[in-house]
């Protein structure tokens, strides 16, 4: 049999990397996506396995949907598709250039790339799309309100695409949504955070998401106590 074919797009460092490190070396063809294109093409000699770099920038929208549509037909018929790009940063100044640009990358582009995936789930009639959101989906925050703002727009979007699976592929399309908490990766900006986990962790509890088909999941499990008592406290104001 083939091997089965994922996509990662982000990629280049952090959890995006750790995936496909993980993935490649369970004997998946790996495609590799993400803005830094030299990151990309080394790690993709490293893997080896007929492993492709494509570079793709979420603030280029139009661009970024042709380059992910290209990487499909250069792979073949796609059976895993992982958005993990995303930016975020804190903001408590309210720098209209970094709200722009967390909601550029992390709404628009996210949108733009995971209809693109789904198209080719819906033509194939089968596949497996994941989407990396947040546990700061679940409340607002006023040191980085774009950030949290964005990762609930992720998360609602994949609901719509998650329900316009089910009724165009009779459940052969999946849909999950996975919510990290402290990741140890250069977007994360809090040194003394608690139950920070590895990229590679994190990989690892995304994978076991996507082996269970499962609609939404914390990354690592603990966070869902975390997101239960958010849901349980007062909103902000």
């Amino acid at each position: 049999m083939a091997s089965p074919t994922a996509i990662i797009v982000g990629a280049s460092s952090g959890i995006g990397e750790a995936l496909a490190r993980s993935l490649a070396g369970s004997g998946w063809r790996v495609g590799l996506a993400a803005r830094r294109l030299d990151r990309l093409e080394a790690l993709a000699e490293e893997l080896g396995g007929g492993a492709r770099a494509k570079r793709i920038d979420l603030r280029q929208v139009d661009e970024a949907r042709l380059a992910l549509a290209s990487l499909i037909e250069d792979l073949g018929a796609v059976d895993l598709v992982i958005l993990s790009s995303g930016v975020g940063e804190p903001n408590p100044h309210m720098s209209w250039a970094s709200e722009k640009d967390t909601i550029e990358v992390n709404a628009l582009g996210f949108a733009a790339v995971a209809q693109v995936a789904m198209k080719h789930f819906l033509d194939r009639g089968q596949g497996h799309l994941v989407g990396i959101s947040s546990v700061a989906k679940l409340r607002g925050h006023g040191d980085a309100p774009s950030y949290a703002a964005t990762k609930a727009f992720v998360s609602t979007y994949l609901d719509g695409l998650r329900d316009l699976a089910k009724r165009r592929s009779a459940g052969r399309i999946a849909v999950t949504e996975a919510c990290p908490g402290f990741v140890d990766t250069a977007m994360m900006k809090a040194p003394s955070a608690f139950w920070v986990a590895s990229p590679e962790a994190a990989a690892e509890s995304i994978l076991k998401a996507v082996r269970r088909r499962a609609k939404h999941a914390y990354i690592t499990p603990r966070w869902g106590l975390i997101g239960v008592l958010l849901r349980l406290m007062p909103r902000p104001g």
